[in-house]
């Protein structure tokens, strides 16, 4: 690169000295000529002088005092393009000595460059041969692809020949099976038809003695009719005595009301559980009819002895079943009670049965001599369609082997989860007396509301009476740790239309968020204020409700009617709009 670069410069300088010489030769040139026609003016003035023509001679003199100075403005160009020439020649010299310097690498970059083209003409020589062994390769490819393809058309031609021929056979195959199972498909058809008539006359009959029920009935409903009718009417009349009672003692005509009718939805459910009850039992007792005549057919089958084990066993699980199906639904029974007695549930409840039950089914089972529970293997089949299938999953959903020894857990695994359920039932009970706990991580310390809830105002708008309006709130864990959250309440003056529908989410990280349903069910047309009450882990806090009715807002959009500069006699209009933003319209004037 500096070989070259040098080379560069010199091209250079000597392109810039053959310039300057030129011009310099130029320049000469034109001072030669302009010393000529001096020197002829000065011959023309001398010849003026003596003919005595004075404006002939000034002329001439102006013309020469002219060529004077543009012979000495050439002669000082000459003088700084001969300067300038002398200064290239200097570096032109200077960059040619240095050249000279570095004329054994040069030489060598001419070896090694020639040596290089070599290289490059032997390569291209070689890949030249080698394409040519690939060519000539690729040839052969070609014509050992084109026998090979010969050999597949000749094969291919033969397997079709064959495949027509098995195509012809597995015709006529065909043919013949499609005549058998078109006559089997008409055979079916026509008894398919005479199936659609019966079932048709079938269900004329049924319409028919429909009608007639119909007919039958309709003074039946009638007479149900009037005495619904007359029902309502002793309601209606035991509701005013009601109203008329409680305004003579001066109480809530509203909440009296209500807890009558919540009163009444209770007798009716516990009449539909004894129902419920009744047939459930009789369910039972039909079973256990069907358990008898299954093992009264299966002592006939079978055995004596095995009929007896396999006998025992059934009992025993049917009995197990049972007693599991009874006390689940005494359990259910507790719980509707419990609910009646607080109003309404604000928890889930979750059916757990009891340990002695449980404990009392395994040590029985555990009582079965091992020859009957290996014995009564192969009548498996039979009894499971016998068997009865519990309502409630338990102990016979899980596939449970009598023989397996349950492993033993690790104690460390036991203190653990002990010590985690300790702190737990602690903390709950801590939430649920009231004590509170200030939240300090490294370095803070909250203060404030634990929760935020979006939106910050649970605001009911513009209701109507008798409607239902429902909205989701999100609480959000706003501490620096995990907190808990439980619904205290709601405002006294709220109880009677507002419902608060809230499953405790448990521990809640912070960021988390849990929902809430608030269900307003207006009764009156008056406006409502009061708040939705929870306790944290870090103190109470609430969220404020409102139930607006509807009202109407009336507005100008203008404050000031401004005309203007006016002429007399002129007539100018002005336009203001009046808008009513709420929900209740109105009239104006």
């Amino acid at each position: 690169r500096n070989l070259q670069l040098l080379d560069d410069r010199v091209w250079e300088k000597e392109l810039a000295v053959q310039k300057t010489s030129d011009t310099l030769s130029a320049c000469r040139l034109r001072s030669k000529m302009l010393a000529k026609q001096l020197d002829r003016v000065d011959m023309e003035i001398e010849r003026e002088e003596e003919a005595g023509n004075v404006a002939a001679v000034s002329r001439l003199q102006a013309v020469s005092s002219r060529l004077c100075t543009e012979l000495e403005r050439e002669k000082e160009l000459e003088l700084r393009i001969a300067l300038t020439l002398k200064e290239n020649l200097v570096e032109m010299w200077q960059i040619k000595t240095e050249q000279g310097k570095y004329s054994i690498l040069h030489e060598q970059l001419q070896k090694d460059e020639e040596e290089l083209q070599m290289q490059y003409q032997e390569e291209r020589e070689v890949r030249i041969w080698k394409e040519k062994i690939t060519a000539l390769q690729a040839e052969g490819r070609r014509r050992t692809q084109e026998k090979r393809e010969e050999e597949a058309r000749r094969e291919c031609e033969e397997r079709n020949k064959k495949i027509l021929e098995d195509a012809k056979r597995n015709h006529e195959k065909a043919v013949c099976f499609l005549r058998q199972s078109m006559a089997r498909i008409r055979e079916k058809n026509a008894k398919e038809e005479v199936k659609a008539q019966e079932h048709m006359e079938r269900r004329i009959q049924a319409v028919l003695s429909l009608k007639t029920s119909i007919t039958s009935n309709r003074e039946r409903l009638q007479t149900l009719q009037i005495l619904n009718k007359a029902k309502a009417l002793e309601a209606e009349k035991e509701e005013m005595k009601m109203r008329e009672a409680i305004l003579a003692e001066g109480g809530n005509v509203i909440r009296g009301i209500f807890l009558h009718k919540r009163q009444q939805e209770h007798e009716k459910k516990k009449e539909a559980f004894r129902e419920l009850q009744k047939s459930r039992k009789i369910e039972i007792v039909s079973r256990i009819l069907q358990e008898k005549a299954s093992i009264h057919k299966q002592k006939k089958s079978q055995s004596p002895t095995k009929a007896i084990r396999a006998r025992e066993l059934t009992l025993f699980r049917f009995c197990c079943s049972v007693l599991l199906k009874v006390q689940v639904t005494e359990f259910c029974f507790k719980i509707a009670r419990a609910t009646t007695k607080h109003g309404t549930v604000q928890n889930k409840w979750r059916v757990i049965l009891p340990s002695d039950l449980l404990i009392s089914v395994r040590e029985s089972s555990e009582n079965i001599p091992q020859d009957v529970l290996w014995d009564s293997g192969d009548e498996d089949t039979e009894r499971d369609k016998t068997l009865l299938v519990p309502e409630f999953p338990g102990l016979w959903s899980r596939q449970y082997d009598l023989h397996k020894v349950p492993k033993v857990e690790d104690p460390t695994r036991l203190a653990i989860r002990a010590m985690r359920k300790k702190t737990a039932e602690k903390k709950m009970e801590e939430l649920q007396t009231g004590i509170l706990h200030k939240q300090i991580v490294p370095g803070r310390e909250h203060k404030g509301c634990a929760f935020h809830s979006k939106p910050s105002c649970i605001h009911f708008k513009d209701f109507d009476v008798g409607q239902i309006y429902k909205k989701k709130i999100v609480l959000t864990n706003a501490s620096y740790s995990v907190n808990y959250c439980r619904l205290v309440g709601i405002s006294e003056c709220l109880k009677d239309f507002i419902s608060v529908h809230f499953d405790p989410p448990g521990k809640v990280s912070s960021g988390m968020s849990c929902e809430f349903l608030v269900t307003f069910k207006p009764v009156i047309n008056e406006g409502l204020e009061g708040e939705v009450m929870f306790m944290a882990q870090t103190g109470p806090f609430s969220v404020p409700l409102k139930c607006t009715v509807k009202t109407c807002i009336l507005a100008l959009d203008k404050e000031l009617i401004d005309f203007g500069s006016l002429v007399v006699g002129e007539t100018i209009s002005r336009t203001i709009s009046l808008t009513n933003s709420g929900a209740l319209g109105t009239t104006f004037r």
